[in-house]
């Protein structure tokens, strides 16, 4: 008996902190009316619940990490095509407006990016598990990146001195 729910209500946060921050790249270009961005970001927001819908492991947030990032690389991720076509937005608007090097980790009490490959990864959203150490150990898709880094974090402070 398979009947259509809607998004699951334990990752509402996260998708909308993911979308949030995709639609405000889009906004901040300034090629996008207020109603091509809320078209966007209901397009956005759904496509991204049901990708997530049997993916999503609050009791183990880093399993299938690697599956809901979001990634671009040179090469647009699927989701966010998706989305735009909702707005007529082409392929190549797409790399005009958004960077060229992204990746968005969605997973359950955080959502974090970095842009560019050797730079810094922020958080965007953040909240406590509801069992604490659930995750202690793992090695996640965000950790395996930064175990393989070939120059240096850019989390440093640098000070000049006269």
């Amino acid at each position: 008996m398979s009947q259509r729910r809607g998004p699951r209500q334990d990752m509402l946060p996260e998708i909308a902190a993911a979308v949030s921050f995709v639609s405000g790249l889009l906004r901040t270009r300034g090629c996008v009316s207020e109603q091509q961005l809320q078209v966007f970001s209901g397009a956005l927001r759904e496509a991204l619940a049901e990708h997530y819908k049997h993916h999503w492991f609050p009791e183990k947030p880093f399993k299938g990490s690697g599956y809901r990032c979001i990634r671009i690389n040179h090469k647009m991720d699927p989701i966010i095509c998706k989305a735009a076509s909702h707005i007529g937005l082409s392929l190549s608007q797409l790399y005009q407006l958004l960077p060229s090097e992204l990746t968005l980790w969605v997973d359950p009490y955080e959502v974090s990016y970095r842009i560019g490959e050797d730079g810094s990864i922020c958080v965007l959203y953040e909240a406590t598990a509801t069992k604490p150490g659930s995750s202690c150990g793992v090695l996640t898709c965000k950790n395996q990146l930064m175990l393989g880094r070939t120059s240096p974090s850019k989390n440093y402070i640098m000070t000049v001195s006269s």
